[in-house]
Protein backbone atom coordinates (compact mmCIF):
# COMPACT_ATOMS: atom_id res chain seq x y z
CA UNK A 1 0.00 0.00 0.00
CA UNK A 2 3.12 2.37 1.16
CA UNK A 3 4.75 1.38 -2.15
CA UNK A 4 1.95 2.13 -4.03
CA UNK A 5 1.43 5.50 -2.58
CA UNK A 6 5.11 6.35 -3.42
CA UNK A 7 4.71 5.42 -6.93
CA UNK A 8 1.96 7.68 -6.94
CA UNK A 9 4.05 11.01 -5.49
CA UNK A 10 6.66 10.08 -7.68
CA UNK A 11 4.98 10.11 -11.04
CA UNK A 12 3.05 13.26 -9.91
CA UNK A 13 6.48 14.70 -9.22
CA UNK A 14 7.78 13.73 -12.14
CA UNK A 15 4.76 15.20 -14.52
CA UNK A 16 5.57 18.92 -12.65
CA UNK A 17 8.90 18.29 -14.09
CA UNK A 18 8.65 17.54 -17.43
CA UNK A 19 5.78 20.69 -17.45
CA UNK A 20 9.19 22.92 -16.65
CA UNK A 21 8.97 26.33 -14.30
CA UNK A 22 5.23 27.55 -13.22
CA UNK A 23 4.80 30.43 -15.07
CA UNK A 24 3.57 33.93 -12.29
CA UNK A 25 0.45 35.39 -13.62
CA UNK A 26 0.95 39.10 -15.20
CA UNK A 27 0.69 41.90 -13.63
CA UNK A 28 -1.52 44.87 -14.69
CA UNK A 29 0.51 47.83 -15.86
CA UNK A 30 -1.78 50.63 -14.30
CA UNK A 31 -2.27 53.68 -16.90
CA UNK A 32 -0.56 56.63 -15.92
CA UNK A 33 -2.31 59.10 -18.87
CA UNK A 34 -4.23 61.68 -17.10
CA UNK A 35 -6.67 62.89 -18.75
CA UNK A 36 -7.85 66.41 -19.38
CA UNK A 37 -11.45 68.44 -18.26
CA UNK A 38 -11.96 71.12 -20.48
CA UNK A 39 -14.81 73.55 -18.93
CA UNK A 40 -16.63 75.42 -21.67
CA UNK A 41 -18.30 78.99 -20.96
CA UNK A 42 -20.40 81.66 -22.48
CA UNK A 43 -17.86 84.94 -22.94
CA UNK A 44 -20.72 87.11 -22.46
CA UNK A 45 -22.43 85.59 -19.40
CA UNK A 46 -20.16 83.40 -18.42
CA UNK A 47 -22.65 80.33 -17.88
CA UNK A 48 -21.25 76.62 -18.36
CA UNK A 49 -22.42 75.60 -21.83
CA UNK A 50 -21.08 72.03 -21.33
CA UNK A 51 -17.93 70.03 -20.02
CA UNK A 52 -15.24 67.74 -22.43
CA UNK A 53 -14.46 65.00 -20.85
CA UNK A 54 -11.14 62.75 -20.86
CA UNK A 55 -9.37 64.65 -23.55
CA UNK A 56 -5.96 63.24 -23.84
CA UNK A 57 -2.91 65.54 -23.72
CA UNK A 58 -1.67 65.01 -27.00
CA UNK A 59 -5.25 66.66 -28.50
CA UNK A 60 -5.32 69.92 -30.43
CA UNK A 61 -7.93 72.12 -29.59
CA UNK A 62 -9.04 71.37 -32.92
CA UNK A 63 -10.28 67.88 -31.43
CA UNK A 64 -11.59 69.66 -28.49
CA UNK A 65 -14.39 71.53 -31.00
CA UNK A 66 -14.98 68.11 -32.73
CA UNK A 67 -15.98 67.21 -29.41
CA UNK A 68 -17.70 70.29 -28.24
CA UNK A 69 -19.70 69.57 -31.75
CA UNK A 70 -21.17 65.92 -30.60
CA UNK A 71 -22.59 67.57 -27.44
CA UNK A 72 -24.03 70.98 -29.41
CA UNK A 73 -24.32 69.54 -33.11
CA UNK A 74 -25.89 73.38 -34.04
CA UNK A 75 -21.73 74.79 -33.61
CA UNK A 76 -19.89 73.19 -36.05
CA UNK A 77 -15.87 73.56 -35.49
CA UNK A 78 -15.37 76.36 -38.13
CA UNK A 79 -18.07 78.42 -36.13
CA UNK A 80 -16.42 78.00 -32.78
CA UNK A 81 -14.20 80.76 -31.16
CA UNK A 82 -12.07 79.79 -27.73
CA UNK A 83 -10.38 81.99 -25.51
CA UNK A 84 -8.25 81.39 -22.26
CA UNK A 85 -9.30 84.80 -21.48
CA UNK A 86 -12.64 86.67 -21.68
CA UNK A 87 -11.41 89.63 -23.73
CA UNK A 88 -7.88 87.31 -24.68
CA UNK A 89 -7.71 86.11 -28.99
CA UNK A 90 -8.87 83.33 -30.25
CA UNK A 91 -6.65 80.44 -29.39
CA UNK A 92 -5.60 78.30 -32.92
CA UNK A 93 -7.04 75.12 -33.40
CA UNK A 94 -3.46 73.60 -33.81
CA UNK A 95 -2.24 74.40 -30.20
CA UNK A 96 -1.65 71.64 -27.97
CA UNK A 97 -4.15 71.22 -25.16
CA UNK A 98 -1.53 70.31 -22.95
CA UNK A 99 0.12 73.80 -23.49
CA UNK A 100 -3.30 75.44 -22.21
CA UNK A 101 -2.88 73.33 -18.83
CA UNK A 102 -2.48 74.81 -15.59
CA UNK A 103 -4.63 71.56 -13.49
CA UNK A 104 -6.72 68.76 -14.73
CA UNK A 105 -9.15 71.24 -16.03
CA UNK A 106 -8.96 73.91 -18.28
CA UNK A 107 -11.53 76.18 -18.44
CA UNK A 108 -12.28 78.17 -22.31
CA UNK A 109 -14.67 80.83 -22.95
CA UNK A 110 -17.09 79.92 -26.33
CA UNK A 111 -17.88 82.84 -28.65
CA UNK A 112 -19.85 81.79 -31.82
CA UNK A 113 -18.12 83.25 -34.86
CA UNK A 114 -21.22 83.29 -37.34
CA UNK A 115 -21.40 81.27 -40.23
CA UNK A 116 -17.84 80.80 -41.95
CA UNK A 117 -16.56 79.92 -45.30
CA UNK A 118 -13.49 78.41 -46.73
CA UNK A 119 -10.65 80.54 -48.02
CA UNK A 120 -10.78 79.22 -51.40
CA UNK A 121 -14.48 79.63 -51.39
CA UNK A 122 -14.08 83.13 -50.55
CA UNK A 123 -11.69 84.00 -53.17
CA UNK A 124 -13.15 82.58 -56.44
CA UNK A 125 -15.86 84.12 -55.16
CA UNK A 126 -14.81 87.80 -55.10
CA UNK A 127 -12.86 87.20 -57.92
CA UNK A 128 -15.37 85.34 -60.27
CA UNK A 129 -17.85 88.20 -59.86
CA UNK A 130 -15.63 91.57 -61.60
CA UNK A 131 -14.42 89.10 -64.19
CA UNK A 132 -18.54 88.38 -65.20
CA UNK A 133 -19.78 91.88 -64.44
CA UNK A 134 -16.78 93.53 -66.54
CA UNK A 135 -17.65 91.08 -69.82
CA UNK A 136 -21.40 92.24 -69.52
CA UNK A 137 -20.59 95.63 -69.31
CA UNK A 138 -17.97 95.21 -72.38
CA UNK A 139 -20.47 93.59 -74.92
CA UNK A 140 -22.90 96.38 -73.90
CA UNK A 141 -26.19 94.68 -73.44
CA UNK A 142 -29.02 96.40 -74.24
CA UNK A 143 -30.43 97.28 -70.74
CA UNK A 144 -27.45 98.89 -69.96
CA UNK A 145 -26.66 101.30 -73.07
CA UNK A 146 -28.82 102.53 -75.55
CA UNK A 147 -28.96 100.03 -78.41
CA UNK A 148 -28.99 102.68 -81.29
CA UNK A 149 -26.07 104.91 -79.43
CA UNK A 150 -23.77 101.60 -79.09
CA UNK A 151 -24.07 100.48 -82.55
CA UNK A 152 -23.54 103.76 -83.94
CA UNK A 153 -20.29 105.11 -82.22
CA UNK A 154 -16.90 103.57 -82.58
CA UNK A 155 -15.25 101.63 -80.10
CA UNK A 156 -11.38 103.06 -79.31
CA UNK A 157 -8.58 99.91 -79.38
CA UNK A 158 -8.13 101.44 -75.68
CA UNK A 159 -11.74 99.45 -74.77
CA UNK A 160 -10.80 96.39 -75.72
CA UNK A 161 -7.12 96.67 -74.15
CA UNK A 162 -8.88 97.14 -71.37
CA UNK A 163 -11.03 94.67 -71.25
CA UNK A 164 -8.37 91.60 -71.85
CA UNK A 165 -6.20 93.46 -68.75
CA UNK A 166 -9.11 93.80 -66.74
CA UNK A 167 -10.14 89.91 -67.25
CA UNK A 168 -6.31 89.21 -67.38
CA UNK A 169 -5.50 90.28 -63.77
CA UNK A 170 -8.69 88.52 -62.09
CA UNK A 171 -7.76 85.14 -64.35
CA UNK A 172 -4.24 85.03 -62.65
CA UNK A 173 -6.16 85.50 -59.13
CA UNK A 174 -8.42 83.29 -59.86
CA UNK A 175 -5.85 80.17 -61.21
CA UNK A 176 -3.19 81.86 -58.30
CA UNK A 177 -5.95 80.68 -55.54
CA UNK A 178 -6.41 77.48 -56.97
CA UNK A 179 -2.93 76.75 -58.03
CA UNK A 180 -0.46 78.52 -56.40
CA UNK A 181 -1.52 79.49 -52.82
CA UNK A 182 -2.34 77.12 -50.04
CA UNK A 183 -4.60 77.57 -47.17
CA UNK A 184 -4.57 75.01 -44.25
CA UNK A 185 -8.55 74.69 -43.89
CA UNK A 186 -8.75 78.15 -42.26
CA UNK A 187 -12.58 79.88 -42.66
CA UNK A 188 -14.03 83.39 -42.45
CA UNK A 189 -17.48 84.61 -41.52
CA UNK A 190 -19.15 84.62 -44.63
CA UNK A 191 -20.34 88.90 -44.12
CA UNK A 192 -16.36 89.23 -44.70
CA UNK A 193 -17.35 87.59 -47.88
CA UNK A 194 -20.61 89.63 -48.27
CA UNK A 195 -18.37 93.08 -47.34
CA UNK A 196 -15.83 92.21 -50.29
CA UNK A 197 -17.54 91.02 -52.68
CA UNK A 198 -19.70 94.34 -52.40
CA UNK A 199 -16.57 96.43 -52.96
CA UNK A 200 -14.78 94.61 -55.89
CA UNK A 201 -18.26 94.04 -57.47
CA UNK A 202 -19.48 97.26 -56.72
CA UNK A 203 -16.48 98.77 -58.07
CA UNK A 204 -16.19 96.95 -61.02
CA UNK A 205 -20.00 98.10 -62.26
CA UNK A 206 -18.58 101.01 -62.14
CA UNK A 207 -15.60 100.96 -63.46
CA UNK A 208 -17.02 98.77 -66.10
CA UNK A 209 -19.44 100.80 -67.16
CA UNK A 210 -17.48 104.35 -68.00
CA UNK A 211 -14.74 102.35 -70.03
CA UNK A 212 -17.15 100.95 -72.55
CA UNK A 213 -20.09 103.69 -72.30
CA UNK A 214 -20.65 104.63 -76.11
CA UNK A 215 -19.14 108.01 -75.35
CA UNK A 216 -16.15 107.19 -73.80
CA UNK A 217 -13.19 109.39 -75.03
CA UNK A 218 -9.67 107.79 -75.37
CA UNK A 219 -6.56 109.25 -73.20
CA UNK A 220 -5.24 112.79 -73.40
CA UNK A 221 -1.95 111.75 -75.00
CA UNK A 222 -3.19 108.80 -77.47
CA UNK A 223 -1.36 105.45 -78.10
CA UNK A 224 1.77 106.53 -76.77
CA UNK A 225 -0.23 106.90 -73.12
CA UNK A 226 -2.00 103.78 -73.56
CA UNK A 227 0.84 101.78 -74.68
CA UNK A 228 3.06 102.42 -71.69
CA UNK A 229 0.34 102.15 -69.30
CA UNK A 230 -0.08 98.88 -70.99
CA UNK A 231 3.57 98.04 -70.57
CA UNK A 232 3.59 98.13 -67.10
CA UNK A 233 0.60 96.87 -66.24
CA UNK A 234 1.69 93.47 -67.29
CA UNK A 235 4.97 93.84 -66.34
CA UNK A 236 3.34 94.10 -62.67
CA UNK A 237 1.20 91.46 -63.63
CA UNK A 238 4.19 89.22 -64.04
CA UNK A 239 6.18 90.40 -60.98
CA UNK A 240 2.65 89.65 -58.85
CA UNK A 241 2.67 86.25 -60.17
CA UNK A 242 6.29 85.60 -60.17
CA UNK A 243 6.21 86.87 -56.21
CA UNK A 244 3.40 84.71 -55.48
CA UNK A 245 5.09 81.57 -56.82
CA UNK A 246 8.07 82.39 -54.88
CA UNK A 247 6.06 83.23 -51.47
CA UNK A 248 4.81 79.42 -52.12
CA UNK A 249 7.91 78.01 -52.74
CA UNK A 250 9.55 79.38 -49.69
CA UNK A 251 6.53 78.61 -47.61
CA UNK A 252 6.37 74.77 -48.59
CA UNK A 253 9.52 74.13 -49.64
CA UNK A 254 10.36 72.35 -45.91
CA UNK A 255 13.48 74.20 -45.40
CA UNK A 256 14.49 76.24 -42.43
CA UNK A 257 12.08 79.11 -42.26
CA UNK A 258 13.36 82.57 -42.99
CA UNK A 259 12.71 86.15 -44.00
CA UNK A 260 11.42 86.34 -47.94
CA UNK A 261 14.54 87.11 -50.06
CA UNK A 262 14.81 87.46 -53.89
CA UNK A 263 15.78 84.40 -56.02
CA UNK A 264 17.22 84.73 -59.57
CA UNK A 265 14.20 86.12 -61.01
CA UNK A 266 14.53 89.71 -61.57
CA UNK A 267 10.84 89.95 -61.09
CA UNK A 268 11.46 89.15 -57.21
CA UNK A 269 14.48 91.41 -56.86
CA UNK A 270 11.85 93.79 -55.22
CA UNK A 271 12.11 92.12 -51.95
CA UNK A 272 15.53 94.14 -51.89
CA UNK A 273 13.95 97.33 -51.04
CA UNK A 274 9.95 95.87 -49.75
CA UNK A 275 8.67 93.27 -47.80
CA UNK A 276 5.52 92.45 -49.41
CA UNK A 277 6.60 93.34 -53.37
CA UNK A 278 2.91 91.30 -54.07
CA UNK A 279 1.42 94.20 -52.58
CA UNK A 280 3.53 96.91 -54.51
CA UNK A 281 3.24 95.24 -57.89
CA UNK A 282 -0.87 94.96 -57.32
CA UNK A 283 -0.72 99.11 -56.50
CA UNK A 284 1.32 98.97 -60.01
CA UNK A 285 -1.27 97.94 -62.06
CA UNK A 286 -3.94 99.93 -61.31
CA UNK A 287 -2.26 102.61 -61.28
CA UNK A 288 -1.15 102.10 -64.98
CA UNK A 289 -4.83 100.98 -65.78
CA UNK A 290 -5.73 104.30 -64.55
CA UNK A 291 -2.87 105.89 -66.69
CA UNK A 292 -4.20 103.77 -69.59
CA UNK A 293 -7.95 104.10 -69.74
CA UNK A 294 -7.74 107.79 -67.63
CA UNK A 295 -11.06 107.32 -66.13
CA UNK A 296 -12.35 108.87 -62.81
CA UNK A 297 -13.43 105.54 -61.14
CA UNK A 298 -10.22 103.72 -61.79
CA UNK A 299 -8.57 106.48 -60.35
CA UNK A 300 -10.86 106.36 -57.24
CA UNK A 301 -10.22 102.80 -56.84
CA UNK A 302 -6.45 102.78 -57.28
CA UNK A 303 -6.46 105.33 -54.37
CA UNK A 304 -8.44 103.19 -52.06
CA UNK A 305 -6.12 99.72 -53.35
CA UNK A 306 -3.24 102.02 -52.22
CA UNK A 307 -4.76 102.44 -49.00
CA UNK A 308 -5.68 99.10 -48.46
CA UNK A 309 -2.18 97.51 -49.63
CA UNK A 310 -0.38 99.57 -47.27
CA UNK A 311 -2.08 98.62 -44.24
CA UNK A 312 -1.98 94.58 -45.28
CA UNK A 313 1.84 95.27 -45.77
CA UNK A 314 2.43 96.80 -42.56
CA UNK A 315 0.68 93.99 -40.90
CA UNK A 316 2.65 91.42 -42.92
CA UNK A 317 5.89 93.16 -42.05
CA UNK A 318 4.95 93.10 -38.42
CA UNK A 319 4.11 89.71 -38.71
CA UNK A 320 7.76 88.75 -40.61
CA UNK A 321 9.44 90.93 -37.55
CA UNK A 322 7.80 89.08 -34.62
CA UNK A 323 8.15 85.61 -36.48
CA UNK A 324 12.38 85.85 -37.75
CA UNK A 325 13.52 88.56 -36.16
CA UNK A 326 11.61 88.61 -32.22
CA UNK A 327 14.32 90.07 -30.30
CA UNK A 328 14.77 93.09 -33.22
CA UNK A 329 10.73 93.44 -33.23
CA UNK A 330 10.39 96.52 -31.81
CA UNK A 331 13.52 98.60 -33.30
CA UNK A 332 12.95 97.32 -36.91
CA UNK A 333 9.29 98.28 -36.56
CA UNK A 334 10.39 101.56 -35.82
CA UNK A 335 12.75 101.84 -38.74
CA UNK A 336 10.39 100.24 -41.31
CA UNK A 337 7.73 103.21 -40.67
CA UNK A 338 10.61 105.83 -41.24
CA UNK A 339 12.34 104.15 -44.17
CA UNK A 340 8.86 102.59 -45.55
CA UNK A 341 10.18 99.49 -45.67
CA UNK A 342 6.54 97.56 -46.17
Amino acid sequence: MVQGKCDAVGKITQLVLSAGQLKSPPVLKHSKITYFEVEILDVQSKKQICIVDKVPPSSTLLDVKHKFHKACPQWYPSRVGLQLERNGPYLKDSINIQSLAVSSIITLYFTDLGQQVGWTTFFLTEYTGPLLIYLLFYIRLSSIYDKVESMKNFRHPVVHLACFCHCLHYIRHLLETLFVHKFSGGHTPLKNMIKGCAFYWGFTSWIAYYINHPRYTPPSFGHRQVAFAALAFLMCEAGNHFINVALAHQNHSGGKACFPSPTYNPFTWLFLLVSCPNYTYEVGSWISFTVMTQTLPVGIFAFLMVIQMSLWARKKHKLYLKRFYPEHSTSFSELSVDGMRE
